[in-house]
């Protein structure tokens, strides 16, 4: 339920423009004996990115043999998504391969569909990326909301009391609001697919362990280790969103997500109070296990790589390999604008590398900015203060939920345990309701001119949708006696839900488009002051 800390807005680093500046640890050196043409030797750039190229055949004449280029320094370019790759020089071998005795074909090039640029996925792949992402986030919330239910039964076999017992569900905030600070730069330099799959691990093996536990320390500790796992999936989402939708774009996607978050903290309780009072409460975490299971084997088979800079990386890397594997053949050269006469191409043995790359810190301080930083702004900041202390008030106040509707509804309704939570379901019509108000408000809006683009634009609706949640509190209070229907608190808790989603919403997206290159900071202070509120309430309750 935590955002990405790593949201990365605007992303013009990754968008930047071809330059043939080199790093100071790369030497250049002027194109010797260099081969000027304007007939490329392949048919279309086109073809080119998409793997595949159609042979020419050349007449041999003075004007077009190979001329050997082997001898000549390698020149380093930068690669965009919009680098027009050039032409091989020729199709015929230059000098003899290094390997073997007899001149074979070319090797094929690699096939760069794969490193396309996400901001241009069609929009089937972008919807399904983004459902994948919404059903790990509400398997993530799950597991903070599934942990109420078996609390009494936790408490006799360990012999400890029901407030102790709900520490679990303080560590394991606390494992998500501290793991993102760390976890995020490795998704930066790595990619967001193997950071999801290595948590995704973590989360299943402790969800395993905690099923397993014997003795109510071990369960805290276990606890906060699923924290840490879980965190990587939400937290990674926002970044996912960003890696893939422009901010103009954001909202609908970021609807899903935040709907998804507290749909999950609903659906918890809510099946795992059924499995409280007919099972063991071991049963609470095997069944997540098996869905944990299930939804990182998905994410292995079908969730590609989102981060734009990590994919250009790859694909100057697939470049230049095949670039190698090339003149280890013995074909040497590609058509390039000649600096002096950008209507003329010259033959150069060039290579690509990646502008992001040579920009990117060590990991060691990128850590330390990622846990500076958003403290600093925290601090220092009163707008980034301000509504981080409100959305964490909010979060404070759901938390608060997961405890509060067993106690009404048990005591005041004589609900057994698993009626008790079924309640709980008012809290996931509420998230979808609000998902879904959200979406189409915003198009009702921009469709009658009525929403600006700044980032002040994204609170109109939370001016107004934001009262939800004292209403709804307020209603709730005044409602739980056990002489009025249980059906009128229960809407007073959709109420809530709804407010709770609007302020969660509006904050997340005016950060970021506020902040810009430092939202990721602005966003992950605000969700390290959101997870620690909820896990104070739990503590002081």
């Amino acid at each position: 339920m935590s955002v990405s800390p790593e949201i990365d807005l605007p992303r013009n680093s990754e968008s930047g423009v071809e330059n043939p500046t080199h790093s100071p640890e790369i030497r250049t050196f002027p194109v010797v004996d260099s081969r000027r043409s304007s007939d490329p030797a392949f048919s279309s750039t086109k073809d080119l990115e998409n793997g595949k190229y159609e042979e020419q055949e050349e007449e041999l004449t003075d004007n077009n043999l190979p001329v050997d280029s082997s001898n000549e320094e390698i020149v380093w370019r930068y690669l965009t998504f919009e680098t027009k790759l050039p032409h091989p020089t020729s199709l015929l071998p230059s000098i003899h391969p290094t390997t073997g005795s007899d001149h074979g074909p070319p090797p094929e090039p690699p096939n760069s569909v794969k490193y396309t640029n996400p901001f241009d996925w069609s929009e089937k792949r972008k919807n399904f990326t983004i459902w994948v992402a919404c059903a790990i986030t509400a398997l993530t919330a799950y597991a903070a909301g599934s942990y109420t239910p078996g609390v009494a039964q936790m408490s006799a076999e360990w012999g400890v009391s029901n407030v102790a017992v709900l520490v679990g569900i303080t560590t394991f905030t606390t494992g998500f609001a501290v793991a993102p600070m760390v976890l995020a730069p490795f998704s930066e330099i790595n990619g967001r697919r193997p950071v999801f799959l290595a948590s995704g691990i973590l989360f299943v093996i402790c969800q395993l362990c905690t099923g397993f536990t014997q003795s109510y320390a071990g369960m805290l500790v276990v606890r906060f280790l699923v924290g840490v796992g879980g965190s990587t999936f939400s937290t990674m989402v926002g970044g996912v969103v960003s890696d893939i939708y422009h901010t103009d774009d954001r909202n609908k996607p970021m609807a899903l997500f935040s709907g998804a978050a507290l749909f999950g903290t609903g659906w918890g309780p809510l099946v795992s109070g059924f499995i409280a009072q007919n099972l063991s409460w071991r049963w609470i975490f095997y069944l997540q296990t098996i869905m944990a299971a299930v939804m990182v084997a998905f994410i292995c088979v079908i969730f590609k790589e989102t981060r734009g800079s990590v994919l250009l990386s790859r694909k100057a890397k697939a470049l230049n390999k095949w670039y190698d594997a090339r003149e280890a053949a013995g074909y040497y050269g590609f058509n390039v604008p000649d600096p002096e006469e950008p209507s003329v191409t010259i033959s150069q043995r060039i290579r690509w590398k990646v502008k992001s790359d040579e920009e990117r810190a060590s990991l060691k301080t990128m850590i330390g900015v990622s846990l500076y930083r958003p403290f600093h702004l925290l601090f220092t900041e009163p707008v980034v203060f301000w509504f981080s202390l409100w959305v964490a008030f909010s979060w404070a106040v759901l938390y608060l939920t997961l405890a509060a509707i067993p106690l009404v509804f048990q005591n005041n309704h004589g609900f057994s345990l698993q009626q008790a939570n079924a309640v709980f379901a008012a809290m996931c019509v509420g998230a979808l309701i609000a998902s879904v108000l959200s979406i189409y408000q915003e198009k009702f809006a921009r469709k009658h001119g009525k929403l600006i683009n700044s980032p002040e634009g994204r609170l109109y609706f939370a001016c107004v949708e934001s009262a939800c949640m004292p209403i709804g509190l307020f209603m709730f209070g005044w409602t739980s006696a056990s002489s009025i229907h249980w059906i009128v608190p229960t809407i007073a808790v959709s109420i809530a839900t709804i407010g709770i989603f609007t302020i969660y919403l509006s904050v997340f997206n005016y950060l970021a488009d506020t902040y810009h290159r430092y939202a990721s900071s602005a966003l992950a202070a605000q969700s390290f002051c959101r997870n620690i509120l909820g896990t104070s309430t739990l503590n002081g309750q």
